[in-house]
């Protein structure tokens, strides 16, 4: 080293324990060849071994680091931006410099010896830029030219620019044209306003002002729709309860539909019904009486109410209520007598408070809904038997099979039986049949003729569902009037339940088949309206449903038994297989192949796609090809 002695370096040196000690920047003589010495500056890093010899150490390391290998570190500063950069040790010495004069850098390592880790401009319009090491204390300086930087900063701000206005106006264009679209529904709207309401062109308004002025209206007219409605409700309960009367339902679904409409609760599918007559008014030949017979009937009707919250009432006839009590309580058996009890209680209750005399029929009780028009068809039994028999009382139909030797099959079971039977229902059709015989041969002791009249009457019932217009296939038409012809009077009781019953059950199941027939074609037609119009942005339920000429309720619930899915599963299924066809053998975009198969925007498309195939349409693109 240049400025040291042999001695001196053995001695402070070689001799002297070091730790990670760093001369400074120093010269040294280099051999470059043979006897041939050259002058280099180095930094030398020096090591005392063992490690851990603090006193006397049994030899030392010592590695140089040229100048100029730290200093290329930094050179591309110089050479990029024309800039200068210093490193400066712990006791404010230069290391090295690079683009800058030896003085200079010597002035400005101690003038900004304490300026560090920051940047500040300088007076000849460089940037001087300082950090400081944790390491070993030295600092790392350089001043680049303001020029220099902002070129770059200039291009980014270009780019920037100009990006920005392209996104701007690829936006713009996609909001134009995305709102075009959504915007034609709207307008097809105004269209179908315009269509059905003039108005003179000089007073036309802007389309904001026409819809809100309109839509206004259609809010006002569905309320006064609403209100009406509400108002019919009263009328529709009322009706909803002679059908039940008369045993118009013949299915649990459209029974269920049609309370729930009229707002009458089925919470209890067990009861009695009866019918109420207001005596005294045989003869209605003055306003007076019929006003009269009016407030009577409505004290009962209210009293009844107050009794019962549940009963549900009707006018039948001039004089006379009906009424059905549904019974909650179980059993059943002591729950019918403790209301026929309360009734016979509030009977009495009546002409004690309005001196109102009346006379009160109750049919057998029902267990099901549908069995309604059976206990009401007793109930009037009851009272024809209560006003033959004179006077006020409350007459249970239990009461009149003691005096009646005639069999039972009237008019209203037979056109409940063979209705159940036309629509398929042979569980209430065979509940009913279970209740005829009981009828007449549980309950009744019934004559040879009277049997036979009975059994002929049901035979004709039967050959009633044999009409051409049921349109039977010829297989099943020989067989079944073979079956109705092979029952006998003279078979035993148990023979005829079981003939019958076998009858019942191969009707059901042939109009069940021929019902499945049917609706198998209505769902095939279906299909083939879909597959042919998916492409359409306006297919919807309630398209396909006006080409069918059925309620949507009515296709949905008939493609959901059929098929096991949703319509509208089963279109977005559809669209979504043409759409992968086209993704894989099309070169189309995935908003050309969004809008060719039925889609308003391809964020709907994409949507749909993953919900369906579990990956986006680009994903399933790439796949194939990589795959091919």
């Amino acid at each position: 080293m240049d400025g040291i002695t042999f001695e001196q370096w053995n001695e402070n040196i070689l001799k002297k324990p070091h730790f990670n000690e760093i001369i400074p920047l120093q010269n040294y003589k280099r051999e470059k060849s043979s006897n041939v010495l050259v002058t280099a500056p180095a930094i030398t890093f020096l090591q005392s071994l063992p490690l851990n010899s603090f006193n006397k150490p049994q030899a030392t390391i010592g590695v140089l680091i040229d100048e100029d290998k730290m200093a290329n570190l930094t050179q591309h500063i110089v050479d990029q931006y024309g800039g200068w950069t210093l490193v400066r040790d712990a006791q404010g010495e230069v290391i090295f410099s690079r683009g800058i004069e030896q003085a200079e850098a010597q002035r400005l390592a101690q003038r900004h010896g304490n300026d560090l880790n920051e940047v500040q401009p300088t007076a000849d319009g460089r940037l001087l830029i300082s950090i400081q090491s944790d390491q070993n204390g030295w600092s790392y300086m350089a001043g680049i030219p303001e020029e220099a930087l902002m070129t770059n900063a200039a291009r980014i701000k270009e780019v920037t620019l100009a990006f920005t206005l392209a996104a701007l106006t690829i936006g713009l264009t996609v909001g134009l044209v995305l709102a075009y679209r959504n915007s034609a529904p709207v307008y097809k709207l105004l269209s179908a306003f315009r269509e059905h309401i003039s108005e003179p062109s000089d007073k036309r308004r802007n389309e904001y002002d026409f819809l809100a002025s309109h839509i206004h209206h259609l809010i006002a007219n569905n309320h006064s729709l609403e209100n009406a409605l509400n108002e019919q409700i009263p009328l529709l309960r009322d009706g909803f309860i002679k059908r039940l009367l008369t045993g118009e339902f013949y299915t649990t679904r459209e029974l269920e539909a049609i309370s729930s409409q009229t707002l009458i609760s089925m919470h209890s599918s067990q009861g009695f019904t009866g019918l109420l007559k207001v005596n005294g008014y045989a003869s209605l030949d003055s306003e007076e009486m019929i006003q009269e017979l009016g407030v009577a009937k409505l004290m009962i009707r209210q009293t009844m109410t107050e009794w019962n919250a549940d009963m549900l009432i009707t006018d039948w006839g001039t004089d006379q209520i009906a009424f059905i009590c549904p019974v909650t309580d179980m059993p059943l058996d002591p729950a019918i007598h403790h209301c026929e009890f309360e009734l016979g209680r509030l009977r009495e209750v009546i002409y004690q408070d309005y001196r109102i005399s009346t006379t009160i029929g109750t049919g057998a009780a029902y267990e099901v809904w549908n069995d309604v028009g059976r206990s009401f068809d007793e109930a009037k039994q009851a009272m024809d038997y209560a006003i033959h028999m004179g006077g006020d009382q409350l007459v249970k139909f239990k009461d009149t099979l003691k005096e009646n030797e005639m069999y039972y099959y009237p008019i209203e079971s037979e056109q409940r039986l063979l209705n159940t039977i036309k629509a398929g229902e042979v569980e209430e059709a065979l509940r009913i049949l279970e209740q005829l015989f009981a009828r007449n041969f549980e309950e009744r002791e019934l004559s040879y003729e009277m049997v036979q009249q009975f059994i002929m009457e049901l035979k004709g019932t039967y050959l009633k569902l044999d009409e051409s217009k049921l349109k039977h296939d010829h297989s099943f038409t020989e067989e079944y009037k073979h079956g109705v012809a092979d029952i006998q009077v003279t078979d035993s009781i148990a023979a005829l339940r079981g003939k019958f019953r076998r009858l019942t059950e191969e009707m059901c199941h042939q109009v069940l088949q021929k019902r499945s027939s049917t609706h198998a074609d209505t769902v095939q037609d279906m299909e083939r309206y879909i597959e042919k119009h998916y492409s359409d942005a306006n297919l919807t339920i309630c398209r396909i449903s006006e080409h069918m000429g059925k309620s949507e309720k009515f296709i949905s619930q008939l493609f959901k038994e059929h098929t096991g899915d949703h319509l509208s599963d089963y279109v977005e299924r559809v669209r979504i297989n043409a759409a992968s066809g086209l993704l894989l053998e099309s070169a189309q975009t995935i908003d050309e192949i969004a809008f060719a198969t039925g889609y308003n925007s391809a964020h709907s498309f994409r949507r749909a796609f993953k919900r369906v195939r579990g990956i986006s349409p680009s994903v399933f693109r790439k796949m194939d090809k990589q795959s091919g």
